[in-house]
């Protein structure tokens, strides 16, 4: 079983994650930039952190044998704290960075007058940059959250097909399944999807468009998560090629609309099995 992970927040996560991660066939990941865990006091705060994600854990992830991408914006949560704000100006420089592969997670978190200026400002950093975009959905009141993400980009004028709406769950995927857009869900241990929900999910809606990522973070969250939704998938009469099309292939599809994916093995590394037979170097754009 190969896995790229389409969401998981490695800085929050330790070596024996990443250990553990390429045991069980994760081959490559992209990390979003999100909040720290506590109020971030300056734009530098941002700088440093999306330094590190384009530099330290990209080096730290290959050790182990697995090619680390990112995206980056202005979280939903940070968006209306006016010290946070500025860090939009800055963004442009980073969005044309080696490894950074979407605009994200942007979205909402509380739905507020600031939070839908800066979800509709980066939705036009995703069309000047030529990048897809990783949407997070709000923790509350998530199927007005849904619906207005979706008013939000058409109005952008970005294509659905470019867009990830993530955190779904059986109360949104059909909004979003209509809409075009791609279907994000993340599997955890006691909150949003399990592994038994999303084999019914997948069994309703197929496998297409469908992106199921770990979102391992700072809280009670498990990176092996995609392994044992491949495993479920399997159990429920699912075939290999399926498991496949959700857990390599539609991360591949999605993110290589960037230009910027680079999926071939790391020297030192063997390949899991079933390498992807398609081109291994999927790559555009420039460290600029």
């Amino acid at each position: 079983m190969r896995i790229f992970d389409p969401h998981v927040h490695m800085t929050s996560r330790t070596t024996d994650d990443y250990e553990a991660m390429h045991a069980a066939g994760v081959r490559a990941l992209v990390e979003p930039a999100f909040w720290l865990g506590q109020p971030r006091t300056s734009v530098g705060s941002f700088t440093d952190y999306f330094d590190a994600l384009i530099g330290w854990e990209r080096f730290r992830a290959a050790q182990f044998g697995i090619r680390h991408h990112c995206t980056i914006a202005l979280n939903p949560k940070e968006a209306n704290d006016p010290r946070c704000t500025p860090v939009l100006d800055v963004l442009p420089r980073y969005l044309e960075k080696d490894g950074v592969v979407a605009v994200g997670e942007i979205g909402f978190d509380s739905m507020t007058p600031e939070e839908d200026e800066a979800f509709a400002r980066q939705l036009q950093l995703a069309i000047e940059h030529d990048l897809p975009a990783l949407v997070h959905t709000p923790h509350r009141d998530k199927a007005a959250g849904t619906r207005r993400t979706l008013d939000l980009v058409k109005e952008s004028g970005l294509p659905f097909e470019r867009v990830a709406v993530d955190h779904l769950n059986e109360t949104t995927v059909r909004a979003v399944a209509d809409s075009g857009a791609w279907m994000g869900f993340s599997i955890y241990p006691d909150t949003k999807m399990d592994e038994e929900r999303m084999v019914a999910i997948l069994k309703e809606y197929g496998t297409t468009r469908v992106l199921v990522n770990s979102a391992a973070d700072w809280g009670r969250s498990d990176p092996l998560k995609t392994h044992k939704t491949g495993l479920a998938m399997l159990a429920a009469g699912f075939t290999e090629s399926d498991v496949d099309d959700v857990l390599w292939r539609n991360p591949v599809e999605f993110y290589g609309q960037s230009g910027r994916l680079v999926l071939d093995d790391l020297p030192g590394f063997s390949a899991a099995p079933e390498t992807f037979s398609g081109n291994s170097v999927l790559r555009g754009g420039g460290d600029r």
